[in-house]
């Protein structure tokens, strides 16, 4: 999650974020064990909004649509990597 905040995303080719509608989001963090409201709120606000993960992204995989969709999802961005090869920016 911090892969933007620390810059370190400056050391990878390319970028995958995982998104899904915020709802989504604060109902699965939620179900971790010691995971209270505010809690995710304080950690919600040192991070990025999502809209600018995904702005920043090369690639973006929506979880919210069920695990067939992210899986169907991860397999075109691999697709995608194989065809631009190795390096290359235009994936």
């Amino acid at each position: 999650p911090l892969l933007f905040e620390t810059d370190a995303s400056r050391r990878y080719d390319r970028v995958v974020v995982t998104t899904a509608p915020a709802d989504v989001r604060r109902a699965r963090a939620l179900a971790r064990a010691r995971m209270t409201p505010e809690v995710y709120d304080v950690l919600c606000a040192r991070q990025l909004s999502d809209e600018e993960k995904r702005s920043r992204a090369d690639f973006v995989v929506d979880t919210g649509a069920g695990p067939d969709a992210a899986r169907a999802a991860v397999g075109d961005i691999i697709a995608a990597l194989a065809r631009s090869g190795p390096g290359t920016p235009d994936a």
